[in-house]
């Protein structure tokens, strides 16, 4: 018996915002901030707000442009955060519903219905709440069978959620598993921030991981994996039920008005992660081909998780050889940024169909944890 994925799904956003759009947005509210404060900035007690621009966010990130469930509110310079209404209980939670989108999309790709699924693990950086688990809300609303869990790896949720299928089928829990990767992650970005503000994307990615037996004669094996786990605080996002002190509810998810929010924002320390993050991610990658008996030289792509650019071109190098071309891992985050998990699973969706039979690949997460999962595929059929 063998864990395969038979399909995955990708659903996105129909807004999408250039990085000139955010930074027009982005220099109204600095000229706003620094006219404010412009006593304070004289005096030298406070210092003036630098302008972004769109060469800068794409000689940092590699990002040109990224997809969002709500945007002209993060282009509002008096909100400049998403707003999502807030919906009633009997109603579908926003991130249930783009998960949903995303299952479907996949299912439909194998002809499979969604009770022919077991279970479905809803994976991603940012849950709307803590229970009920968002996957089982998404188990009603989609019509499958069994149970579904939420689990939380940051970026490496979607490696972490797969690896957790794979063990659902070989221990017969199930035969069918959906990981979905339900990402909002303009809403735990604090758009005011020049060094970060241009980030994060919106979407959504779904998995379906099956029973070699019950999987379509067109599929991919999982040959060997690897997850490892460090802690760092070089990545932090502090927001949660304990801290929420809004002391009224005002409609709206996704308010940066709110006092004493604005810090449980997403932080990084962006150097030390690159300086960090890279050699062990790289080391991972080249130990695990060596443990799962794989030549690195044959490795057709490696889908890598979509932070920056920079980040995925050096890893490449430090795998596959110096004068790599960056084709050999291939880049979405220049349409979509970094949309924590589902980042390689959306390369991985759009940079596959040239697989033939034998060809091997890898699936390759990184993030805050430190996190990394790398899952090496080989095409069947």
């Amino acid at each position: 018996m063998k864990a395969v994925i038979s399909a995955t799904g990708l659903w996105t956003p129909k807004n999408s915002i250039s990085n000139e759009e955010l930074v027009e947005g982005f220099n109204k509210y600095v000229d706003k901030w620094n006219g404010e404060n412009a006593a304070e900035i004289k005096a030298g007690t406070k210092d003036a707000l630098e302008y972004s621009n769109a060469p800068f966010i794409e000689k940092a990130s590699g990002i040109k442009s990224r997809y969002c469930i709500s945007k002209e509110p993060i282009l509002d310079p008096e909100i400049m955060a998403p707003r999502i209404p807030v919906r009633d209980n009997d109603q579908i939670s926003v991130l249930a519903e783009i998960a949903v989108n995303a299952a479907k999309k996949a299912l439909e790709k194998v002809g499979r219905k969604p009770e022919d699924v077991d279970a479905v693990i809803v994976a991603c950086s940012n849950l709307q709440r803590g229970y009920p688990a968002v996957a089982v809300e998404v188990q009603e609303y989609l019509g499958t069978s069994g149970f579904g869990f939420d689990m939380n790896v940051a970026c490496s949720s979607a490696t972490f959620g797969l690896e957790a299928a794979r063990g659902l089928i070989y221990s017969g829990q199930a035969k069918s598993v959906l990981v979905c990767s339900p990402e909002i992650c303009t809403a735990h970005l604090n758009f005011k921030d020049r060094d970060a503000h241009f980030i994060f994307g919106d979407v959504a990615t779904a998995i379906l991981v099956e029973r070699d037996d019950v999987a379509p004669a067109d599929h991919w094996e999982i040959i060997h994996s690897k997850l490892v786990t460090k802690f760092s605080n070089n990545i932090r996002n502090n927001f949660g039920f304990l801290n929420h002190t809004a002391p009224e509810d005002d409609g709206m998810v996704g308010d940066r008005g709110r006092k004493g929010l604005t810090d449980k924002l997403f932080v990084q320390n962006g150097r030390s992660v690159f300086k960090e993050v890279v050699p062990m991610v790289a080391k991972m990658i080249t130990a695990e081909a060596a443990a799962g008996g794989i030549e690195l030289t044959d490795l057709k792509r490696m889908w890598l998780h979509q932070a920056n650019l920079s980040m995925n071109v050096l890893i490449a190098k430090k795998v596959l050889g110096k004068n790599v071309d960056i084709k050999y891992a291939p880049v979405v985050l220049d349409e979509y940024a970094n949309t924590s998990s589902a980042g390689s699973i959306i390369a991985f969706d759009k940079h596959s169909a040239d697989f033939e039979d034998g060809d091997t690949g890898l699936i390759c997460s990184f993030g805050a944890g430190y996190s990394a999962g790398a899952v090496f595929v080989r095409k069947v059929g």
